[in-house]
């Protein structure tokens, strides 16, 4: 065989990839987003149908027409979607809240809200998120109710284009991490964000909980078919889009007020891999990130069906990385940092 012919076999294959890769992209939907969209006003749930409270937003237009962050409200802003979690939500907000009024009481510099974000649930997960605020300050706790489901990443979305926090949090309703890691990764994001005296939330960084230190316990208690799985998703993960993290998919986040601000109006990715699709951007600006051991447990109930949303985060990685790479979506403008 000639070296012409060794060139033709080795570029249809590539071609072919590169058609279907198109392909894809072209039948998968993606929300577009729009200024309006991202300074949409909001306003809390309340079950008696008086909604009043007007939410806060992240973002501002500036005159050359791009965005910047509002100025921040409170120290910490917790983001917690969830979608049908009646059962898993109230053991969830009992550890949050103790940890969090604890916290307010030693320091009256420690002040908090915790917007519920409820994905268009059809049960009671909007009224019990909302009976937790009865007993705690006003603005310490909110509800935000979809109307109709658009995946956990949209909820988280968004809950943070609500949030007032010098440092914005979201956390998962099912309570799987331990919430007092929280200090853990406060620690660590004021550490990359300090000028060694005073914690700057303008400056963009990350810390993310992660379980990489259990993957041995854990891949011990799966089946060999979910060990596959798990072990070719990280595989994908790092070819394609983020090679710093080991973990990208622990459900405990935390951003300082500016990282959220340039890295959530970015995100088109609503369900599962929208976590990737933030750290993906994250690494593109350059940002710092600390990942950080945390405290996890199974807990039942999850909303992933193993097969078919597995498929599902191995597309939109592959689109992630298709779609910034030949420049359907557009990262240009991240901040080099």
């Amino acid at each position: 065989m000639s070296s012409l012919n060794y060139l033709i076999v080795g570029i249809i294959p590539g071609i072919l990839c590169i058609a279907a890769f198109f392909l894809i992209s072209l039948i998968t939907p993606y929300t577009k987003r729009s200024k309006t969209a991202l300074l949409q006003e909001r306003t809390a749930y309340n079950p008696n149908g008086v909604e009043n409270v007007k939410f806060k937003r992240l973002l501002r237009e500036t005159t050359n027409g791009g965005f910047e962050h509002t100025s921040a409200e409170r120290y910490v802003s917790i983001i917690i979607p969830a979608m049908n979690e009646e059962e898993r939500l109230p053991i969830m907000l009992e550890e949050c809240l103790a940890y969090l009024t604890k916290r307010a009481e030693e320091s009256d510099e420690f002040t908090f809200e915790i917007i519920v974000v409820d994905d268009g649930s059809t049960d009671e997960t909007s009224k019990i998120a909302f009976s937790f605020s009865k007993d705690l300050k006003k603005g310490e706790l909110y509800v935000l109710k979809l109307p109709q489901n658009v995946g956990k990443g949209g909820a988280v979305r968004y809950g943070v284009l609500c949030a007032r926090g010098e440092i914005i949090l979201f956390a998962d309703a099912d309570g799987a991490t331990k919430f007092s890691d929280f200090g853990k990764l406060e620690t660590a994001l004021r550490d990359l964000s300090s000028d060694g005296e005073y914690f700057e939330c303008d400056a963009p960084a990350l810390a993310l909980g992660s379980r990489a230190h259990l993957e041995k316990e854990s891949t011990a208690k799966r089946s060999i078919f979910r060990t596959i799985l798990m072990k070719g998703f990280h595989i994908v993960v790092w070819i394609f889009t983020v090679r710093t993290v080991k973990d990208t998919q622990c459900g405990f986040k935390m951003f300082t007020r500016g990282a959220a601000a340039t890295l959530f109006p970015k995100m088109h990715i609503e369900r599962w891999a929208f976590d990737v699709e933030l750290l993906y951007l994250a690494e593109k600006a350059k940002m710092p990130i600390a990942e950080v051991a945390v405290q996890w447990k199974e807990v039942d109930g999850s909303k992933i069906t193993p097969v078919l949303s597995w498929i599902q985060m191995g597309r939109d990685i592959f689109l992630i990385w298709f779609r910034y790479s030949f420049r359907i979506w557009e990262a240009d403008d991240l901040i080099q940092y």
